[in-house]
């Protein structure tokens, strides 16, 4: 098993691309330790399985799998959630005051 660096993309709300280590393993050496290779993806992230030496396929926790399958909400959907973008608490909304201008001499 090795550390390879790879640039991977993290959903967030500025979309902030950032290089992240992920171990890699050998075809024979996922096969071998199969429940090894489940267990560091549930416990340490996405783990990358390469065949003859390319990158062929991650592993990667359900949870994270089900998030990523998700589809994408619309910014209005988004900006109208009673919990606010990703969860963030909102102040009330409609208890604004709003007031006229003042006339422009």
């Amino acid at each position: 098993m090795t550390r390879t660096r790879f640039r991977t993309r993290i959903q967030t709300s500025s979309d902030v691309e950032v290089e992240d280590v992920m171990k890699t393993w050998q075809v024979q050496e996922a096969k071998a330790r199969f429940s090894e290779l489940l267990r560091a993806s549930v416990e340490d992230g996405p783990q990358i399985v390469s065949h003859h030496g390319k990158p062929t396929a991650v592993v990667v926790p359900m949870e994270q799998w089900q998030r990523l399958q998700q589809r994408p909400r619309s910014l209005k959907a988004l900006l109208q959630a009673p919990d606010g973008p990703d969860g963030l608490p909102l102040p009330p909304r409609g208890r604004l005051r709003r007031h006229d201008p003042e006339a422009l001499d």
